[in-house]
């Protein structure tokens, strides 16, 4: 059973972000490729996601309701799952506490005839209008059983495209588990990341993180933290509400863990990383530093 599995290649459309979009970040310094190592999209999924960008903006950051935050309280980050996808793309199941691990991950189990689509999670990572209250970011996991497809991860902004995977569109970062590429708004063939990742197997856990002092995404495998895959992003932060963000293709299964289980990433489960912590306080209410502070991608990848 092959993990990898080859589509005939064709370049992606060069991306032009549309005049009403956020303002872009500036590419990091790795090289771009412009042709998929193992897949590509047909051009006319590409336009319909450009015009649904262009259709819709990047929705505002949200007050969560009094029940919500009174769940978080009581349930903690077992109040995060992923939100049944409604795409007809979508061929599985999506079970919060439908693991082997109980009710704090969120089960996905896709059949051979899935199609490309993103799933997001039903609250978000990074609360706009929220202060990070002293933590030091946010962080989740994912941990693969089977990949005879593709699985890719990451953020995304809503409302998202969701034939799109994480990190093609705007607002949105990925890493793709087949080439182990990441892309950051990019629809073209992304760029490499880092050789401490060759490959995924059965059993791999693969984490996602955001660092408040950095702006910055990373990733994790097997606990290991890998370099930051990005810089400066989200940035002001208070514009921004941010989802974890999975995209799959073909007959997968995983669990998504957003800490109602024991992370691999042993730093995630101190406080600090915790999802839940970052809500019950309004940005500007005590805040020790000022959002205008953070940095840009640009300035983050000259230091």
């Amino acid at each position: 059973m092959s993990w990898l599995r080859s589509r005939t290649q064709q370049p992606r459309q060069q991306y032009l972000p549309p005049p009403d979009a956020p303002p872009g970040w500036t590419p990091a310094a790795e090289a771009s490729h412009a042709w998929g190592l193992y897949s590509d999209v047909p051009t006319d999924e590409f336009e319909a996601a450009e015009e649904f960008c262009r259709r819709h903006r990047i929705e505002a950051p949200k007050l969560l309701s009094s029940a919500m935050v009174e769940r978080i309280t009581t349930d903690g980050c077992k109040a995060w799952a992923m939100e049944q996808p409604t795409s007809r793309r979508f061929s599985g199941s999506v079970a919060a506490g439908g693991g082997e691990k109980g009710s704090g991950v969120t089960r996905v189990v896709t059949n051979k005839d899935c199609g490309d689509v993103c799933l997001t999670s039903n609250l978000p990572l990074l609360a706009g209008l929220y202060d990070v209250q002293g933590k030091t970011g946010v962080y989740y996991e994912v941990q693969i059983q089977k990949m005879d497809g593709i699985i890719a991860m990451g953020t995304a902004c809503k409302p998202y495209p969701d034939w799109r995977f994480p990190g093609w569109n705007r607002g949105s970062a990925g890493l793709h588990l087949d080439d182990m590429r990441k892309f950051f708004e990019d629809p073209n063939g992304g760029m490499d990341y880092t050789p401490m990742l060759q490959r995924i197997s059965p059993e791999d856990t693969i984490g996602c993180g955001y660092d408040f002092a950095s702006c910055g995404i990373f990733f994790t495998y097997n606990g290991l933290r890998l370099p930051d895959a990005f810089g400066g992003v989200y940035v002001p932060r208070i514009q921004y509400d941010v989802y974890a963000a999975i995209g799959v293709e073909g007959a997968c299964e995983f669990e998504i863990n957003f800490g109602g289980d024991v992370f691999k990433w042993k730093e995630g489960n101190e406080w600090g990383w915790r999802v839940e912590g970052h809500v019950g306080r309004l940005s500007g209410q005590g805040s020790s530093r000022s959002i205008d502070e953070l940095p840009t991608y640009e300035e983050s990848r000259r230091r």
